[in-house]
């Protein structure tokens, strides 16, 4: 089945591994014919975004599901990291069980939907810690 994108002016999306961007000055539709691994710009999170645990996590499953050549060494610090969190905070048990079971399916992008959830829970774990430390003091 094919898919239909449209794509503003200047935004990017990244398909099998390639950036491509629309260079035109209106939007584009362009239709993917074939299956291949396909991010919108909203999805795609830079290194340098990969600012906490959990958007960590995020950038490394991205990274197998664009670059499937490196997947071991992904798949390692998937799990380095999900200990870790897991270690910290129990409470994402049930969110890591969907990720990483999408993960051994082989479907990054079903696995990158429910880290888009851990990373949502992440920010109100912190903000209630943020909120909780302010009125101890």
């Amino acid at each position: 089945m094919a898919l239909k994108l449209s794509l503003k002016a200047n935004e990017r999306i990244i398909a099998g591994g390639a950036v491509l961007r629309n260079a035109t000055g209106k939007t584009v539709q362009l239709v993917v014919e074939n299956e291949v691994p396909l991010l919108r710009e909203k999805e795609i999170l830079s290194e340098a975004m990969a600012d906490s645990p959990c958007k960590r996590v995020y950038f490394v499953i991205q990274l197998m599901y664009i670059d499937g050549q490196n997947l071991a060494k992904y798949q390692k610090l998937y799990w380095d990291l999900a200990r870790d969190i897991l270690n910290a905070a129990p409470s994402t048990t049930a969110m890591f069980k969907q990720i990483s079971e999408a993960i051994y399916n082989g479907k990054y992008y079903q696995a990158l939907k429910e880290t888009r959830k851990l990373m949502q829970y992440e920010v109100k774990v912190m903000d209630y810690a943020r909120t909780a430390g302010r009125s101890v003091q």
